[in-house]
This record gives structure tokens, C-alpha cells and sequence, in this order.
């Protein structure tokens, strides 16, 4: 039987606080009444009395070891990505340091401050180690597996209380416009053609709140130290079938152009391995696809509807 390490009342640090998945774990953790302590490169406002903005690039050790010294987190969601799987060169040095060199920073000094735990997110780009000669897909994809392997030394040689939290593809209200699902549907909500690759690779979809409620139980499970745990559906569905549900979601009278852009070289085809979520978290995915898409296509919505 699995022990709980109960969030409430603890003081927990959010990094990565202004991108999609902080804002929404934030949002949630606020409303828990947990102490909230947000870490953004770019300075950051925001309403809520327990949440409080620090600003700094923890991808310089010296401010991430300042920052984490004064805050003094019990709790720790690492979450700052470059975010970005293409794979051009230009996305090689940023993933280098916002993913590779932040994650190792705070690996290094949540561990000097003992912290009680360490959340990580991983990611479904990373090849799988079953090939003897690993070569990763995109800089994303290289970080995020060495981000992996530097998390399980660490709990191996310095018994850092990490977990490490596979995410699958995310989507929902709030995400960037530039993202596949938030691009598809602008561009049918303002009658433009969307353009696309194929859209025959097939996709583990997951709902952002599933996401933020796995995210909050892999916290709360104190007997999971150096595993990783994947949070998605546990089904494929391909980026066409996910185009034309927009479509028909949306009832634009434009059709998506598929071929209209070159596919990504080598893109991972992974499922997510939900029964062990389950079993070691308690977590399932309760949004249904169809049900996710919806209530995003209608955020989205009233986004443009409010600046008309």
C-alpha cells in the first residue's frame, strides 16, 4: 500500500510558473491552500495572495542556488522547458539550457537543501532505450533523456527525492497559439486554412487538468523516488483524426491543407503505460477526447469572442 506525502500546507515551488502546464498546476495548487512559490524568467504578476513571483534564469547555477535558498521549498515542481521538439538548429542551445542545464542547477540545489520532494517532467520524445545505439529525434528529445539519466544518478549517488513524470501530448485551454492544437483551431475560427504535415503520426493525447491531477499525486507518493511515471490516455490517435474532430467541432468553412509542410524526421510513436499509473498512483485520465477538444475549442473561442 502505497504512503502519501500530502501536499497541503507545505511550501511548494513551481518553475516554469508562466508557461501552459505552471500556469494550470498554479491555478490548482492555489486553490489547495498550499503555500505557492513561482519561478519565471520573464517577471510575472498575478492576483492571488499565496502566490508568489520570484524572477530569474535558472539555467545560471548561481541564481538557481539563491533562489532555492531563499524560498526554502519542501516541495518542488520543475517544469521550465524551451518547449519546442522541432528539429532545427536553432532549438539546440536553447533546450541546452533551459531543459539540460536548469534541470541539472536544480537537481544540484534542491539536494543541498534536502528537500522532502523533487517532481520532473519527462517527455514522450525521448527515444526508449531499447536501442542499443540511441539517437534522439530532435534537441528536445536529447535534453529531456539526458535530463533522465542525470535525475537517476542523482538518486542513485545523493538519494534526491526525484520523481520523474513522463507527460504525453498536452493540450487544453491556455496553450501557446504557435502548438498544433491551438493553431489548428484559431486558424479555423478566423476562416484561415490551417497547414499541416501529413498527419499520419499517431499521438498519446492527454487532457491538461488529467495532467496537473498526476502531476499533484506524484508529489503525494513518497515510495516512488528515482521511477518514472508516464500521464497519458494509454491510446493512439493520429493528428489527422485530430484535425478533422476540429473541424467538425469548430464548423468552419475551410478545409485543413495535410502535406502542405515536411514531416519531422524519426518522431517517436509511444502509448503511455497507464495500469502503472494507476497502480502506483491512483491516477487515471477522466477527460474523454472528444470532451477535452470541446471544452478547448470553445476556450479558444471566447479568447477571440473578448477582442472583438
Amino acid at each position: 500500500m502505497k504512503t502519501l506525502f500530502k501536499l497541503s500546507g507545505q511550501k511548494i515551488l513551481v518553475t516554469g510558473a508562466s508557461g501552459f502546464l505552471g500556469s494550470h498546476l498554479c491555478r490548482s495548487l492555489c486553490m489547495n491552500g498550499t503555500e505557492v512559490h513561482a519561478i519565471s524568467r520573464n517577471s510575472s504578476t498575478d492576483d492571488k495572495s499565496s502566490l508568489h513571483w520570484w524572477q530569474g534564469d535558472l539555467a545560471d547555477f548561481g541564481t538557481a542556488r539563491k533562489l532555492l535558498a531563499a524560498i526554502q521549498p519542501e516541495v518542488i515542481f520543475h517544469l521550465t522547458s524551451h518547449g519546442w521538439g522541432a528539429p532545427g538548429l536553432e532549438h539546440v542551445l536553447p533546450t541546452l539550457h533551459s531543459d539540460l542545464i536548469a534541470t541539472v542547477n536544480v537537481l544540484t540545489a534542491a539536494t543541498e537543501l534536502k528537500i522532502r520532494r523533487l517532481v520532473l517532467t519527462a517527455s514522450l520524445e525521448e527515444p526508449q532505450s531499447n536501442n542499443p545505439e540511441i539517437t534522439p529525434s530532435s534537441p528536445y528529445a536529447a535534453a529531456k533523456w539526458a535530463c533522465g539519466a542525470y535525475a537517476r544518478m542523482f538518486h542513485h549517488l545523493y538519494q534526491t527525492p526525484v520523481i520523474l513524470v513522463r507527460i504525453f501530448m498536452t493540450y487544453g485551454p491556455g496553450q501557446a497559439p504557435g502548438k498544433l492544437i491551438p493553431y489548428v483551431i484559431l486558424s479555423l475560427l478566423k476562416n484561415q486554412v490551417p497547414k499541416l504535415s501529413t498527419g499520419e503520426r499517431p499521438i498519446d493525447w492527454i487532457y491538461v487538468d488529467d495532467v496537473i491531477r498526476g502531476l499533484l499525486a506524484a508529489a503525494e507518493a513518497s515510495d516512488l523516488d528515482g521511477r518514472t511515471i508516464d500521464l497519458g490516455s494509454g491510446t493512439l490517435v493520429s493528428i489527422r483524426d485530430i484535425v478533422l474532430r476540429l473541424v467538425q467541432l469548430v464548423k468552419a468553412p475551410v478545409e485543413p491543407l495535410f502535406g502542405a509542410l515536411p514531416p519531422r524526421p524519426s518522431e517517436m510513436v509511444r502509448a503511455a503505460d497507464t495500469s502503472n499509473a494507476y497502480a502506483k498512483l491512483g491516477w487515471k485520465p477522466m477527460t474523454l477526447l472528444d470532451e477535452g477538444l470541446e471544452l478547448t475549442v470553445n476556450w479558444y473561442r471566447a479568447q477571440l469572442d473578448t477582442k472583438r
